[in-house]
């Protein structure tokens, strides 16, 4: 059992930049487990850890591979850490349950706002949990979502859902038939100013995946063109 310090386990092959991570996360109060490649971060991995950041290109088992073993037994959000900049690769990070993504050289400031806005949603849903603050379930349909487990569940069968695609899909059902804009979901869930529309539309993508939504004519989210995405 570990102290009450929020845990992150950062994995990465190259040593300087594990250390580096290190000392900026501990600088904040953050407690940090360390791992040389994908496999160790996998055999790390904790249900008292708080959040992953995991580079892609590891020796022994890539990040990819990585956070998709992890995603398959705890639910802590996973931010990767990559030299690749294309929309294939963050889709295959989204894919396999990323929360963000972070494309090599990034600033420690651009990590830092990341890290804190990630831990500061989940952190967030556990006080509105513990209050009773939110009903334990909404309805959407067939769906029904579990705040207290952050789940959702088809007939009984539970439909695995990122962190960050389970708080979008909350968004929605919350307000029914209101139209989010791509800037208006990214501040909602992000709770930055900044938008990246093609995160929060692979985020949407993989979502109706999972749901098993048809993009053209779907059951779930529904697009209103030009504006974003609603629910009935």
């Amino acid at each position: 059992m570990r102290n009450k310090k929020t845990c992150i386990l950062v994995a990465d092959d190259e040593q300087e930049i594990c250390q580096i991570l290190r000392l900026l996360l501990t600088g904040e109060g953050y407690e940090v487990v360390v791992a040389a490649n994908g496999r160790e971060a996998v055999q790390q991995a904790a249900a008292d850890i708080d959040l992953y950041i995991l580079d892609v290109n590891m020796p022994e088992m890539s990040g990819f591979v990585a956070g998709a073993e992890i995603r398959r037994e705890y639910d802590a959000p996973i931010i990767f850490l990559t030299a690749y900049s294309s929309e294939s690769d963050k889709v295959m990070g989204f894919s396999v349950g990323a929360d963000d993504y972070l494309v090599k050289p990034f600033s420690n400031m651009e990590l830092l706002m990341r890290v804190k806005a990630i831990l500061r949603r989940a952190s967030a849903k556990a006080v509105e949990t513990e209050e009773g603050t939110d009903a334990r379930q909404l309805h959407l349909q067939d769906l029904v979502l579990d705040l207290d487990r952050q789940a959702v569940f088809r007939e009984g069968e539970q439909i695995s859902l990122t962190f960050t695609e389970f708080k979008i899909l909350e968004l929605l059902v919350r307000e029914r038939k209101k139209i989010f804009s791509l800037e208006h979901i990214y501040q909602a869930v992000w709770e930055e100013d900044a938008v990246s529309d093609s995160a929060i539309m692979m985020h949407i993508k993989n979502l109706r995946k999972k749901l098993g939504d048809n993009s053209r004519e779907p059951v779930y989210i529904k697009t209103a063109w030009g504006r974003g995405y609603y629910v009935d």
